[in-house]
């Protein structure tokens, strides 16, 4: 009898249905889990099942049946690997559910920026079309996207699916390497990208050599008509940084739907931004449509039951 612990079953949402596994188990779901409760409630979990609160030495030694963590993401940055391939545990992640949620997450908040829908949304609710006089006004800046250079930072699955859509709207689309990282072919440098994009969109995983890569250094080079947009990770950027280039007008605009920590506290950096006409902060959504929800669900099933079968899938430790 495998003992299954679940300790954010409410990141995954009430309308999305886990089946259960094809093996005896007892299943123990907690909605949502403090810091601090973390290691009791896995205390005598065989099988972990997490989404972003943090797994690290001082959980795991304190929970010594654990033998699998299912992380019900593909991002396993909240999970210490060492730790548990010292120990033997097993980490799988999830892979390919996002390939249509986050690149459309994506889309949505770019047509948004360069449509102006924010600002123009907003002002209608505070009668500005009333007091134009005409059927229309133009306080903020349209711009249509075919012509316009997409520079894309992450090369994978999803930046792939973000480079289809911006073909389809007839984007000059490129990818970039990783600022500081070696030439790459059929890659441009991080730094003639972030020089000529007019959309700069983050699809890369947080790595030390990631973290803080857009900086005043890069937000002072790029166009100032530019937008940027992460659906990746917070950490990415220098948050006090990107409020200083979206108030002072070094930029565009920008979108975000991921921050450090989640959710942000109200005195956090970008939430100076909210009233911005040219900022939208999303609650880390992207992801989250009903289907790749559901897929999400479905593949976590199918890692545990593998894993119990002595196959494991996806395991991300043994890399």
């Amino acid at each position: 009898m495998k003992n299954i612990v679940c300790i954010e079953r409410g990141t995954l949402g009430p309308s999305i249905n886990l089946r259960a596994p094809r093996f005896a188990h007892h299943w123990r779901d907690h909605g949502k889990t403090g810091i601090g409760d973390i290691a009791s409630r896995l205390a005598d979990a065989d099988i972990a099942v997490v989404n972003k609160l943090p797994i690290g030495e001082a959980v795991l030694s304190r929970t010594p049946k654990l033998r699998m963590i299912a992380v019900t993401a593909t991002g396993t940055d909240n999970v210490d690997l060492t730790a548990c391939r010292s120990r033997g545990i097993v980490v799988s992640n999830i892979r390919g559910y996002a390939m249509t949620t986050v690149p459309e997450h994506s889309f949505a908040l770019i047509l948004a920026l360069r449509r102006g829908i924010v600002g123009y949304a907003r002002s209608v609710t505070q009668g500005a079309w009333q007091r134009a006089g005409q059927f229309c006004y133009f306080d903020y800046p349209i711009s249509d996207l075919r012509g316009s250079r997409l520079g894309i930072v992450g090369g994978g699955a999803i930046g792939a699916a973000v480079a289809t859509i911006g073909r389809a709207f007839g984007m000059d689309v490129v990818f970039s390497t990783q600022r500081g990282g070696p030439e790459r072919p059929h890659y441009i440098p991080f730094e003639a990208v972030i020089e000529t994009a007019d959309v700069l969109t983050l699809h890369c995983p947080l790595t030390p050599a990631t973290r803080g890569m857009i900086d005043r250094a890069v937000l002072r080079r790029m166009k100032p008509t530019a937008i940027l947009i992460n659906t990746a990770r917070g950490a990415l950027i220098v948050d006090e940084d990107l409020v200083e280039a979206v108030r002072g007008g070094w930029i565009g605009g920008a979108a975000v739907d991921v921050t450090t920590p989640e959710p942000p506290p109200a005195d956090h950096p970008l939430m100076k931004l909210t009233d911005h006409p040219n900022f939208i902060l999303t609650p880390h959504t992207a992801w989250a449509s009903v289907q790749a929800r559901q897929a999400v669900a479905d593949q976590l099933i199918d890692n545990i039951e593998a894993f119990v079968a002595g196959a494991p899938r996806n395991d991300v430790a043994k890399l």
